[in-house]
Formats: C-alpha cells, structure tokens, sequence
C-alpha cells in the first residue's frame, strides 16, 4: 500500500538539535512543510555525505518554511556523539531523529528487519501531515537534496495552485499544466 496522500501515524522519539535533546511526535511535523530523510545508521560512509549535502541547502529549506528531520536506526545519544565527531554531521542544524525502536522506520516502510537498519527514504509532508512524496532505495546510492528541493517546490506549488500539475523535470517558474480532455495526445 503506497503512503502518497496518508496521514503520518502517531510516533514520539527523541532528536539531538542544536546542542540539546529534544522530543519529535508527529504533531512536530504539523503547521510546517517537513522533510524525512531516512538513513541506515550513525558513522556509516554514505550518511555523513547525504547529511552534509543536505546542510548546505538549509537554508533554501528554511526560506521555504520546511524544517528536515535526519532519522536513523540509532539513539539520540548516538546522534550527538555524530555530531560531534564528524565534520560534515557536525554542519546539521536540523534535528537528528534517532528511531531505536523502529517505530518510524516501520511505518514508513524503510525498515530492514535482518539488519535492524533503515533504506535511504526521503519524505515530503505538508502541514497537515500528509505524505505528498516517497522515494526509497537501496543504501548503497546516496541522494541528491536538489532534487528533494525540487519535488518539495513542486509540492507546494500544487498545494497552492489547485488544479494544476507540475510536468516531468519541473523547476520553479516554469510552466505547469492544467489537466483537460484538450491535452490528451497534444503533448
């Protein structure tokens, strides 16, 4: 069964941010756009990257009202050690969300049960806590946050504008599409 357009389900767990613990429950995720990036674990090769990659577009997430949530299989303990110690996790300003129980990675289906570890998934959600995009994939093949921005942009243009659509390889200010009988086998 596919997440698009479901509600997040009730979870609480804790994050490390900014220099201190904090507590994520799904109403965290309400009142603002959020993005989910699923990774398998603290102190791995692809994450620190995947984590720095997404520092660096902060700011762009910032200015489009969307706070990140970093989620592993580790504790939030474990996440403030990462933060310390490694220089590209060092550059997060988004919490680190730490899912020992596998509450979250389970009911986003990111879960590897043999391996305790979570896919790479990445989740934008809108302000009510709907689900608008899913992508998951093998943890070998780390993302790209440009195209996490994209689809977040795209997400929110739709939000705003009802009734049209953003076409294959979208970028904001570009043209989208209003879906009518006249387009069908005109593009």
């Amino acid at each position: 069964m596919s997440l698009i357009n479901t509600q997040v389900q009730p979870f609480k767990t804790q994050a490390f941010h900014n220099g201190k613990f904090i507590e994520v429950t799904e109403q965290s995720l309400k009142g603002q756009w959020s993005v989910l990036i699923f990774m398998p674990a603290a102190f791995t090769f692809n994450c620190p990257t995947e984590i720095e990659d997404a520092a660096e577009h902060y700011a762009e997430f910032q200015k489009l009202k969307t706070e990140v949530y970093i989620v592993t299989t580790d504790t939030h303990f474990s996440h403030k050690v990462w933060h310390e110690t490694s220089p590209a996790v060092g550059k997060a300003k988004f919490p680190l969300v730490g899912d020992p129980t596998h509450t979250l990675t389970n009911a986003f289906g990111v879960h590897i049960p043999a391996e305790g570890l979570a896919l790479r998934g990445t989740f934008v959600i809108n302000p009510d806590g709907v689900i608008k995009t899913a992508e998951i994939h093998s943890n070998e093949i780390a993302r790209d946050v440009k195209e996490t921005v994209r689809k977040l942009k795209a997400a929110q243009y739709t939000a705003a504008n009802p009734g049209q659509v953003c076409p294959a390889k979208w970028n904001e200010g570009a043209k989208t599409l209003t879906p009518s009988l006249d387009l069908v086998g005109k593009i």
